[in-house]
């Protein structure tokens, strides 16, 4: 395998460079918009729209063509990428008005629009560095967050002005707060009235949030930045919603529900402004409707669960008619509901909510974790599958037209249904349908992905060998993510780059998802309820030992086990409390004391420490240091936001204190996504020099 291998998966950001994103479909469904880059290595990403009556594409704006003389990105823009995983540049984000006659941009963190008739790209001179960036409905005016400030700015250039002013140095206008953002899903802070004359926007109120720092000990003339962080257990944000007028007239939403701690997400639609609230236990997840003249609200739905009710992305929304669409946990299934009567059958879990098209909901569903497939709902035709080829599907629709965003074994396509050839808007689907082309490397390493069911809870699993393996002796490498917020085995080709390389190496790369994956459904999820640490090792090693009696070439005296932060946690867990099993760990960005971590994501799974804090202290990692025995190395970067570097130094610490020798790899400059460096070799050496491997 060539040695620079690991080196292009971190240039291609494995592969995904050039690929289109952020796909959008004007009203009449005869275009689409979208993000793409010009290549496999370039990470400047350029507007594009496809016209679906030619199949011709058309590049709109170009951030290489405009003089920008942005400096490098703000703290608060850093932040928000962060929350969003995003490691791109050029244009951030885009939005155009509902008539389509202009596009609202953001380039770096300055703004531009684009004129449809003329063609011609114009800069704003809205106040920099700015972020989130949103044009209104009626083309008018664009939105935009400057220093924590929400303003106005005129599509004609003129009148840029503040809406929002905070009234002090921790509070925001128009932002999504830390947790909001990393742990529910909802990276705005305001939101459109259909009409236009009008915003909800979210106060945010960071002052009871304790302050965390970060430094990069390689630039010690540069000061320390701060963090608003909320760990479990202590205060968060005090978030509140005002509806505004683009005058400047206000009011203030009373939600009057005194346990309410959590803005979940807003939704302004034709028939009205919806917000979603939930308690701190996140026990009720409550949708009501808010009378923007005067801020009363009124219960449209509730859901309770003694555990924790669950965020579906996507959800609520209303279909034309006004049909409540939402999801209910019922019998072991997650369903699609309309109005509160559930419209999927037993054992299909949805996964999200895409979307909305008249009467019609593009939704994504499964009754195989391995796969997830794009489904429709309309009161005229019932439910109807759209997707069938194993793998990972997404989409949006409008006015018929549906664009399918497919990642299977065998690669990446975007297509686009749903016009006829004379461009008529959902007047049948075209042959083949159109793809948006996508400009990405192909990998030199093709992932040899065996997906397998193991043992009594049927644990999804995949197993990868070496290329033209012949059956001999094998050591074992376990490459899991193992945490609530996402899996590891399916049927998509991305997640297997690396696991494959590993396995050219000379292993048989193991990764299984277990207890509290998504994708088994509500039961699943929740037995990890109070204790996760427990399930997840015992998972682990059911799958190794599951995958050792189909293939007894493996050697389970040679087993190493790597992972990026739930994956980290995992890693280290397993070295230091089953180094029967687990003879080598690489442990990246690990949480290693549960009480680091924010509020939100924390206690949804182990309840308030305050109030019983032995759930913490059981899955925290700090107590074991004293139990190495096995060869770990610890990974982080040192401006991590999320899983700061405390994590790993304390953990280090701990293990300097009880005498136990260890390795780490700090990332100067490095956050909490994958940097854009080889990690892989050095990986890999560690774990051929633990594991005695010539």
């Amino acid at each position: 395998m060539s040695a620079s291998y690991p080196s292009l998966l971190a240039s291609t950001q494995r592969f995904r460079l050039g690929r289109p994103q952020r796909l959008t479909v004007t009203p009449d469904g005869r275009r689409v918009f979208f993000l793409r880059s010009r290549g496999p290595e370039d990470p400047v990403r350029c507007l594009w729209q496809l016209d679906l009556e030619t199949g011709a594409e058309r590049l709109l704006c170009d951030p290489f063509e405009l003089a920008s003389t942005a400096p490098a990105l703000s703290a608060q823009e850093r932040a928000r990428r962060e929350r969003a995983r995003d490691q791109g540049a050029g244009i951030v984000a885009y939005g155009f008005d509902q008539d389509v006659r202009v596009i609202a941009c953001t380039v770096g963190e300055e703004l531009h629009l684009v004129g449809m008739r003329t063609g011609t790209v114009t800069p704003l001179p809205a106040r920099t560095p700015l972020t989130d960036a949103s044009i209104s409905p009626d083309g008018a005016f664009v939105a935009y967050v400057h220093d924590g400030e929400l303003r106005l700015i005129g599509t004609d250039g003129g009148g840029d002005r503040a809406l929002a002013t905070p009234e002090g140095d921790a509070i925001t206008y128009g932002l999504a707060e830390h947790v909001a953002a990393e742990s529910m899903e909802r990276q705005r802070g305001y939101w459109w009235s259909p009409g236009g004359d009008r915003l909800a926007v979210a106060r945010v109120d960071n002052g009871p949030v304790g302050t965390w720092y970060l430094s990069d000990p390689t630039q010690p003339e540069a000061p320390p930045t701060a963090h608003r962080y909320p760990a479990a257990g202590t205060d968060n944000a005090l978030v509140t919603l005002w509806v505004y007028g683009v005058g400047g007239e206000r009011v203030e939403v009373d939600f009057g529900w005194d346990d309410y701690e959590y803005l979940v997400d807003v939704v302004w639609d034709q028939h009205g402004l919806l917000a979603v609230l939930q308690n701190r236990p996140q026990t009720v997840l409550r949708t009501v409707a808010v009378d923007p003249e005067n801020g009363q609200v009124s219960t449209l739905a509730e859901t309770r669960d003694p555990a924790w009710t669950q965020i579906v992305p996507g959800v609520p929304v209303r279909t034309s008619a006004g049909a409540l669409i939402a999801t209910a946990d019922l019998e072991d299934t997650r369903h699609l509901t309309v109005d509160g009567k559930p419209v999927t059958p037993a054992g299909l879990q949805v996964f999200e909510v895409h979307g909305v098209d008249g009467e019609t909901v593009l939704f994504a569903a499964s009754d195989e974790p391995t796969e997830r497939h794009l489904w429709t709902w309309s009161p005229a035709d019932g439910l109807s599958r759209v997707t069938d080829t194993p793998g990972i599907h997404s989409g949006i629709r409008t006015s018929g037209t549906t664009v399918i965003n497919s990642a299977t074994l065998d690669g990446h396509a975007v297509t686009v249904n749903g016009v006829t050839a004379g461009g008529v808007p959902g007047g049948g689907v075209t042959a083949g349908g159109r793809t948006v082309k996508d400009l990405s490397a192909t990998s030199p390493v093709v992932p040899l992905v065996n997906l397998l069911q193991i043992g009594e809870r049927a644990l999804r699993t995949a197993v990868l060998f070496p290329t033209g393996w012949q059956g001999e002796s094998l050591p074992v490498l376990m490459d899991p993510y193992g945490g609530p917020a996402g899996q590891r085995a399916v049927a998509d080709r991305d997640p297997y780059y690396a696991s494959q390389w590993f396995a050219d190496q000379g292993f048989a790369v193991i990764i299984a998802d277990g207890r509290g994956t998504p994708g088994r459904g509500p039961r699943w999820e929740r037995t990890i309820h109070g204790d996760r640490s427990t399930f997840l090792l015992e998972d682990q090693i059911d799958a190794l030992y599951g995958v050792a009696a189909l293939h007894p070439a493996l050697d389970l005296t040679r087993v190493a086990i790597r992972g990026w932060s739930a994956g980290g946690y995992l890693a280290a867990l397993a070295v230091l409390r089953r180094p029967d099993v687990f003879h080598a760990a690489v442990a990246g960005a690990p949480v290693t004391d549960l009480l680091l971590y924010d509020t939100h994501w924390e206690e949804r799974f182990l309840g308030d420490p305050r109030t019983d804090p032995i759930p913490y202290e059981n899955g925290s990692l700090i107590g074991d240091a004293p139990r190495l025995s096995r060869p770990l190395m610890l990974i982080h970067g040192l401006r991590d936001d999320n899983v700061y570097p405390v994590h790993t130094l304390r953990l280090s610490a701990a293990l300097l204190a009880a005498g136990r020798p260890h390795t780490v790899l700090p990332l100067p400059g490095g956050s909490h996504m994958p940097p854009g460096v080889d990690l892989l070799t050095p990986e890999l050496i560690f774990i051929k020099d633990a594991l005695h491997i010539a």
